[in-house]
């Protein structure tokens, strides 16, 4: 980025990224191009998604307590439209809470591939199969997923699909995606110059929106991230994803056996296939936990009371080894310095 930027011409190269990064995240989810549009962040992703669409009499949105902020925020937002809940109050879901909750009345099911803080897999696709039949569109939130394992829109059967190019996919925060499989209808009301259909037309008096995902961008996106968005996406595309998937699964099974065996509270779905590629430890003081870890190299994130700790394709058992010690090692330091204390 830093040496097209030094040359003349530097928004050329970064559109001609733009559309690379478009194009790829298209293939990894099995999308065509003119489904997928580039934005800031999720949230915005999903509030181009669900705002300003007719719903008709419809007035419920569905979605879990196992959902990340930044999409049920969005759809408390819309006005109007009243958000049911699923799941339990401490935010454990199952694919059976959402198929018992779809009625007549349902506009819209949110649901995350996999949640955010237990890394429960939810079966999408039986989910978008039973909003299908109830007459509901359906949000998929992939942040967890896509990159780690397959994910295919045409398998999964949603309406909408949003996710961050950082994470799994090896990119930096400000660039995210949205999948759309039917673009069309009313026009987003959130814009800007690269919304309309022909953007370099520079019409400030007309407002115009391509039949394409492109209608829900905004404006000039993150060089950065998206310069950084086509180089993951290009290594993620070279990855066999369900080797990638086969590969996280045996890292967190035993992972979850050295931590219980240590001591450790983990939360740990029924079986593999349910579960995603991080793996969260019960711990009330997460934040300085991760902080300590950090230190040590030990990469980590804190969600409120959980430490979750994430696998990919290049983890090794050997960062398995690095991580469970670290863990043994702040555990005994904090029984240290309780003992000194009394």
């Amino acid at each position: 980025m830093l040496e097209d930027l030094s040359r003349p011409g530097f928004w050329d190269a970064c559109e001609q990224k733009v559309a690379q990064a478009r194009r790829l995240f298209a293939q990894l989810i099995g999308a065509d191009v003119d489904q997928i549009g580039i934005l800031p962040n999720a949230s915005i992703a999903a509030h181009q998604a669900v705002t300003g669409r007719r719903w008709r009499r419809r007035r419920d949105i569905l979605t879990s307590t196992a959902e990340f902020p930044g999409i049920t925020h969005v759809l408390l937002a819309q006005p109007g439209m009243r958000v049911r809940w699923c799941g339990t109050v401490g935010g454990a879901v199952r694919t059976s809470d959402y198929l018992s909750q779809i009625t007549p009345r349902t506009a819209l099911v949110s649901v995350p591939a996999v949640t955010y803080r237990d890394a429960t897999r939810l079966d999408v696709a039986r989910i978008a199969a039973a909003a299908r039949d109830a007459g509901a569109e359906v949000l998929i939130d992939a942040y967890q997923a896509a990159g780690v394992m397959p994910v295919n829109v045409n398998t999964m059967g949603c309406d909408y699909l949003v996710t961050g190019a950082s994470k799994y996919l090896f990119g930096l925060p400000g660039l995210a995606f949205i999948y759309a499989r039917h673009p069309g209808g009313p026009p987003p009301t959130l814009t800007g110059w690269l919304g309309r259909t022909d953007p370099h037309a520079m019409r400030a008096t007309i407002l115009d929106s391509p039949m394409t995902a492109r209608r829900y961008e905004t404006g000039t996106p993150a060089a950065a991230a998206v310069y950084a968005a086509v180089a993951g996406l290009s290594l993620v595309g070279d990855l066999d994803l369900q080797r990638a998937r086969h590969h996280t699964q045996r890292l967190i099974a035993t992972t979850a056996q050295r931590l219980a065996a240590q001591g450790e509270v983990v939360r740990l779905a029924a079986s593999m296939d349910a579960q995603g590629a991080h793996l969260a430890i019960v711990e009330p003081r997460a934040e300085a936990m991760a902080a300590w870890l950090g230190h040590r190299g030990v990469i980590t994130a804190p969600r409120h009371d959980v430490l979750r700790l994430a696998t990919h394709a290049y983890t090794i058992d050997s960062d398995i080894d690095v991580a469970c010690e670290a863990i043994a090692a702040y555990r005994y330091r904090a029984r240290v310095l309780s003992g000194a204390r009394q």
